[in-house]
């Protein structure tokens, strides 16, 4: 099959290459998928380009979240799934069968049915950035009738974010942004609300908008915006990062203890299975109530693999997919 690989760490244009390597066949409780689509998130870039550095079974694949439809399932997984439309996450992890390739191989868990006419596109984009979106909304319990702070809820984990306190009833969704365009984007996914978090009346403008301080901030940049979300806070208010910056932030701690309010912090890769078995029946569930949607795509093929991951390195909005056939 022809799939991208990498042999070493590096820069994309050095290291990844377009080649034909033997086709994956499933093992006990594995299911393997012919790739319609293979999303690129900013961890499968980090991946290759040695940031997050991970050890190399002789050739990694990357990219951990696809769309497909199962061809072959391994002993122990119900002949029925051959045929079944799906969704992919997690299949590079600790794994070489990344989803930039015709197929890839992944346990029975991790490629999860789609709902009839959700497209693989959509499906692609599923994965890292909407289980981290569910885990960062969900972690500390409903949201039902809460004021959820989103930053940044352009991005892909910021968009479903979006997308999933609204789901779970929030009662008001306010998105911060840094300009007219990702406003847009933020609104069209369901923000009540979006503030320009570069205006100097940030803070009042969404206090005015919430009617008060928020219950929960789902935080993309802790260091630089921790202050902002100081500001709206209430003893109580938690406050997650998802996301780390280039350097490390200087931890305010007397200001956090004087507004009493939570941090939580989470990586994916280390989130339980019990909430990451949730995430994908609730994913399941808001796709089915047509809840969640797409961004804006960007398609490339296989061979232009390298302009596909610099795209996503350069910080290209919307989602960036590869399309493998």
């Amino acid at each position: 099959m022809r799939a991208a690989v990498y042999e070493r760490t590096g820069p994309a244009a050095e290291v990844l290459r377009v080649t034909d390597v033997p086709r994956p066949d499933p093992g006990p409780g594995e299911v393997r998928v012919r790739v319609q689509a293979s999303g690129i998130n900013p961890t499968d870039v980090k991946s290759r380009g040695g940031l997050t550095p991970r050890p190399i079974d002789g050739f990694q694949i990357p990219h951990q979240d696809g769309a497909g439809v199962i061809d072959a399932v391994g002993p122990g997984v119900p002949a029925d799934r051959v045929g079944q439309p799906v969704w992919v996450w997690m299949a590079a992890a600790g794994r070489r069968w990344g989803t930039a390739a015709e197929w890839t191989v992944v346990p029975e868990r991790q490629a999860v049915p789609l709902p009839a006419g959700v497209s693989p596109e959509l499906g692609a984009s599923l994965g890292v950035p909407a289980v981290t979106a569910h885990h960062c909304v969900f972690a500390d319990g409903p949201v039902q009738g809460a004021t959820v702070l989103v930053a940044g809820g352009a991005g892909a984990v910021g968009h479903f974010a979006v997308e999933f306190a609204n789901w779970g009833g929030a009662a008001q969704v306010i998105a911060t942004v840094s300009g007219p365009a990702k406003a847009q984007l933020a609104k069209e996914a369901g923000a009540s609300h979006v503030v320009n978090y570069t205006e100097p009346d940030a803070a009042e403008q969404i206090l005015s908008a919430a009617g008060g301080p928020v219950d929960r901030v789902i935080e993309v940049a802790l260091g630089a915006n921790l202050a902002l979300d100081l500001a709206v806070s209430r003893p109580g208010t938690v406050v997650v990062s998802y996301a780390a910056e280039a350097t490390d932030p200087v931890l305010p701690v007397r200001a956090c203890m004087t507004a009493n309010i939570v941090l939580r912090f989470m990586l994916l890769y280390r989130v339980p299975a019990a909430a990451l078995e949730q995430a994908g029946a609730d994913i399941a569930a808001a796709l089915t109530a047509g809840a969640l949607t797409e961004l804006p795509v960007h398609r490339f093929a296989l061979d232009e693999i390298v302009a596909a991951q610099e795209a996503v390195e350069r910080g290209t909005g919307g989602k960036v997919l590869v399309i493998p056939g």
